[in-house]
């Protein structure tokens, strides 16, 4: 997923569909830097990880 993409999603009001691995999750936050989101799965809230911005496909 391109960087400006995962912002985009992240300060929107509407939920995407978003997948790692094709499990549903919600992109928390996005670092520039890495090039990497902080994310969960929909139905795990406490589950949170950091993955690469290349790992997620949006629907």
């Amino acid at each position: 997923m391109d960087t400006q993409r995962a912002k985009e999603i992240v300060t929107s009001p509407i939920m995407a569909n978003v997948t790692l691995d094709g499990e549903a999750v919600y992109i928390e936050q996005v670092n520039d830097q890495e090039n990497t989101a902080r994310i969960y799965p929909l139905n795990q809230p406490d589950k949170e990880q950091e993955v690469s911005l290349n790992n997620l496909k949006e629907h």
